[in-house]
């Protein structure tokens, strides 16, 4: 009788491992096959970046010069003004009341189309780039028969392959 148990015991041991054994292989099988790339790395080192990067601090530099320029003049005309109030009417210091109500509203419309403006450019010349380097990062990952490709900044651990070199590679640089 104790023979049979131990004969029972066996074959249950030896169907448990078998068990182990195929749910282990598909486990392996389920996994998906994942990546990681760092986009940050591959968009500020990019030369098509870079060279927008620089249209950009030049518009940039562009408007600020133009604020800078409205700013002074306002605050000389303000300077005009004060020094003068005394020795004009009541009514012409209205006058220039609201010419420099209107000269400060025309800065600040001016200050703030600029960033409007220099958004929208941003915008306008970093999407195709985001796009193209997302292109690459499909094409390598698919030749790589990678099923996920994570982006590095967002992860926590990175221990599986790294395609950033790759994606440069890819966008000739």
């Amino acid at each position: 009788y104790l023979l049979n148990i131990l004969k029972t015991m066996k074959q249950i041991k030896t169907l448990l491992i078998a068990a182990m054994v195929v749910l282990g292989a598909n486990t392996m099988n389920a996994q998906a096959k994942v990546a990681h790339v760092n986009v940050a790395e591959i968009m500020t080192k990019m030369p098509a970046m870079l060279d927008a990067q620089k249209q950009l601090e030049k518009l940039s530099t562009t408007y600020d010069a133009e604020y800078k320029k409205m700013v002074t003049e306002y605050q000389d005309l303000l300077k005009k003004y004060d020094a003068e109030a005394k020795t004009v009417t009541d009514a012409v210091n209205e006058t220039r009341g609201k010419e420099v109500q209107d000269m400060q509203q025309r800065i600040v419309a001016y200050r703030d189309n600029a960033q409007k403006e220099l958004q929208q450019k941003e915008s306008d010349i970093t999407k195709p780039l985001y796009e193209k380097v997302r292109t690459s990062i499909q094409k390598i990952g698919k030749a790589k028969g990678m099923q996920y490709i994570l982006d590095a900044a967002s992860l926590l651990l990175a221990d599986g392959p790294d395609l950033t070199a790759d994606v440069k590679k890819d966008l000739g640089f």
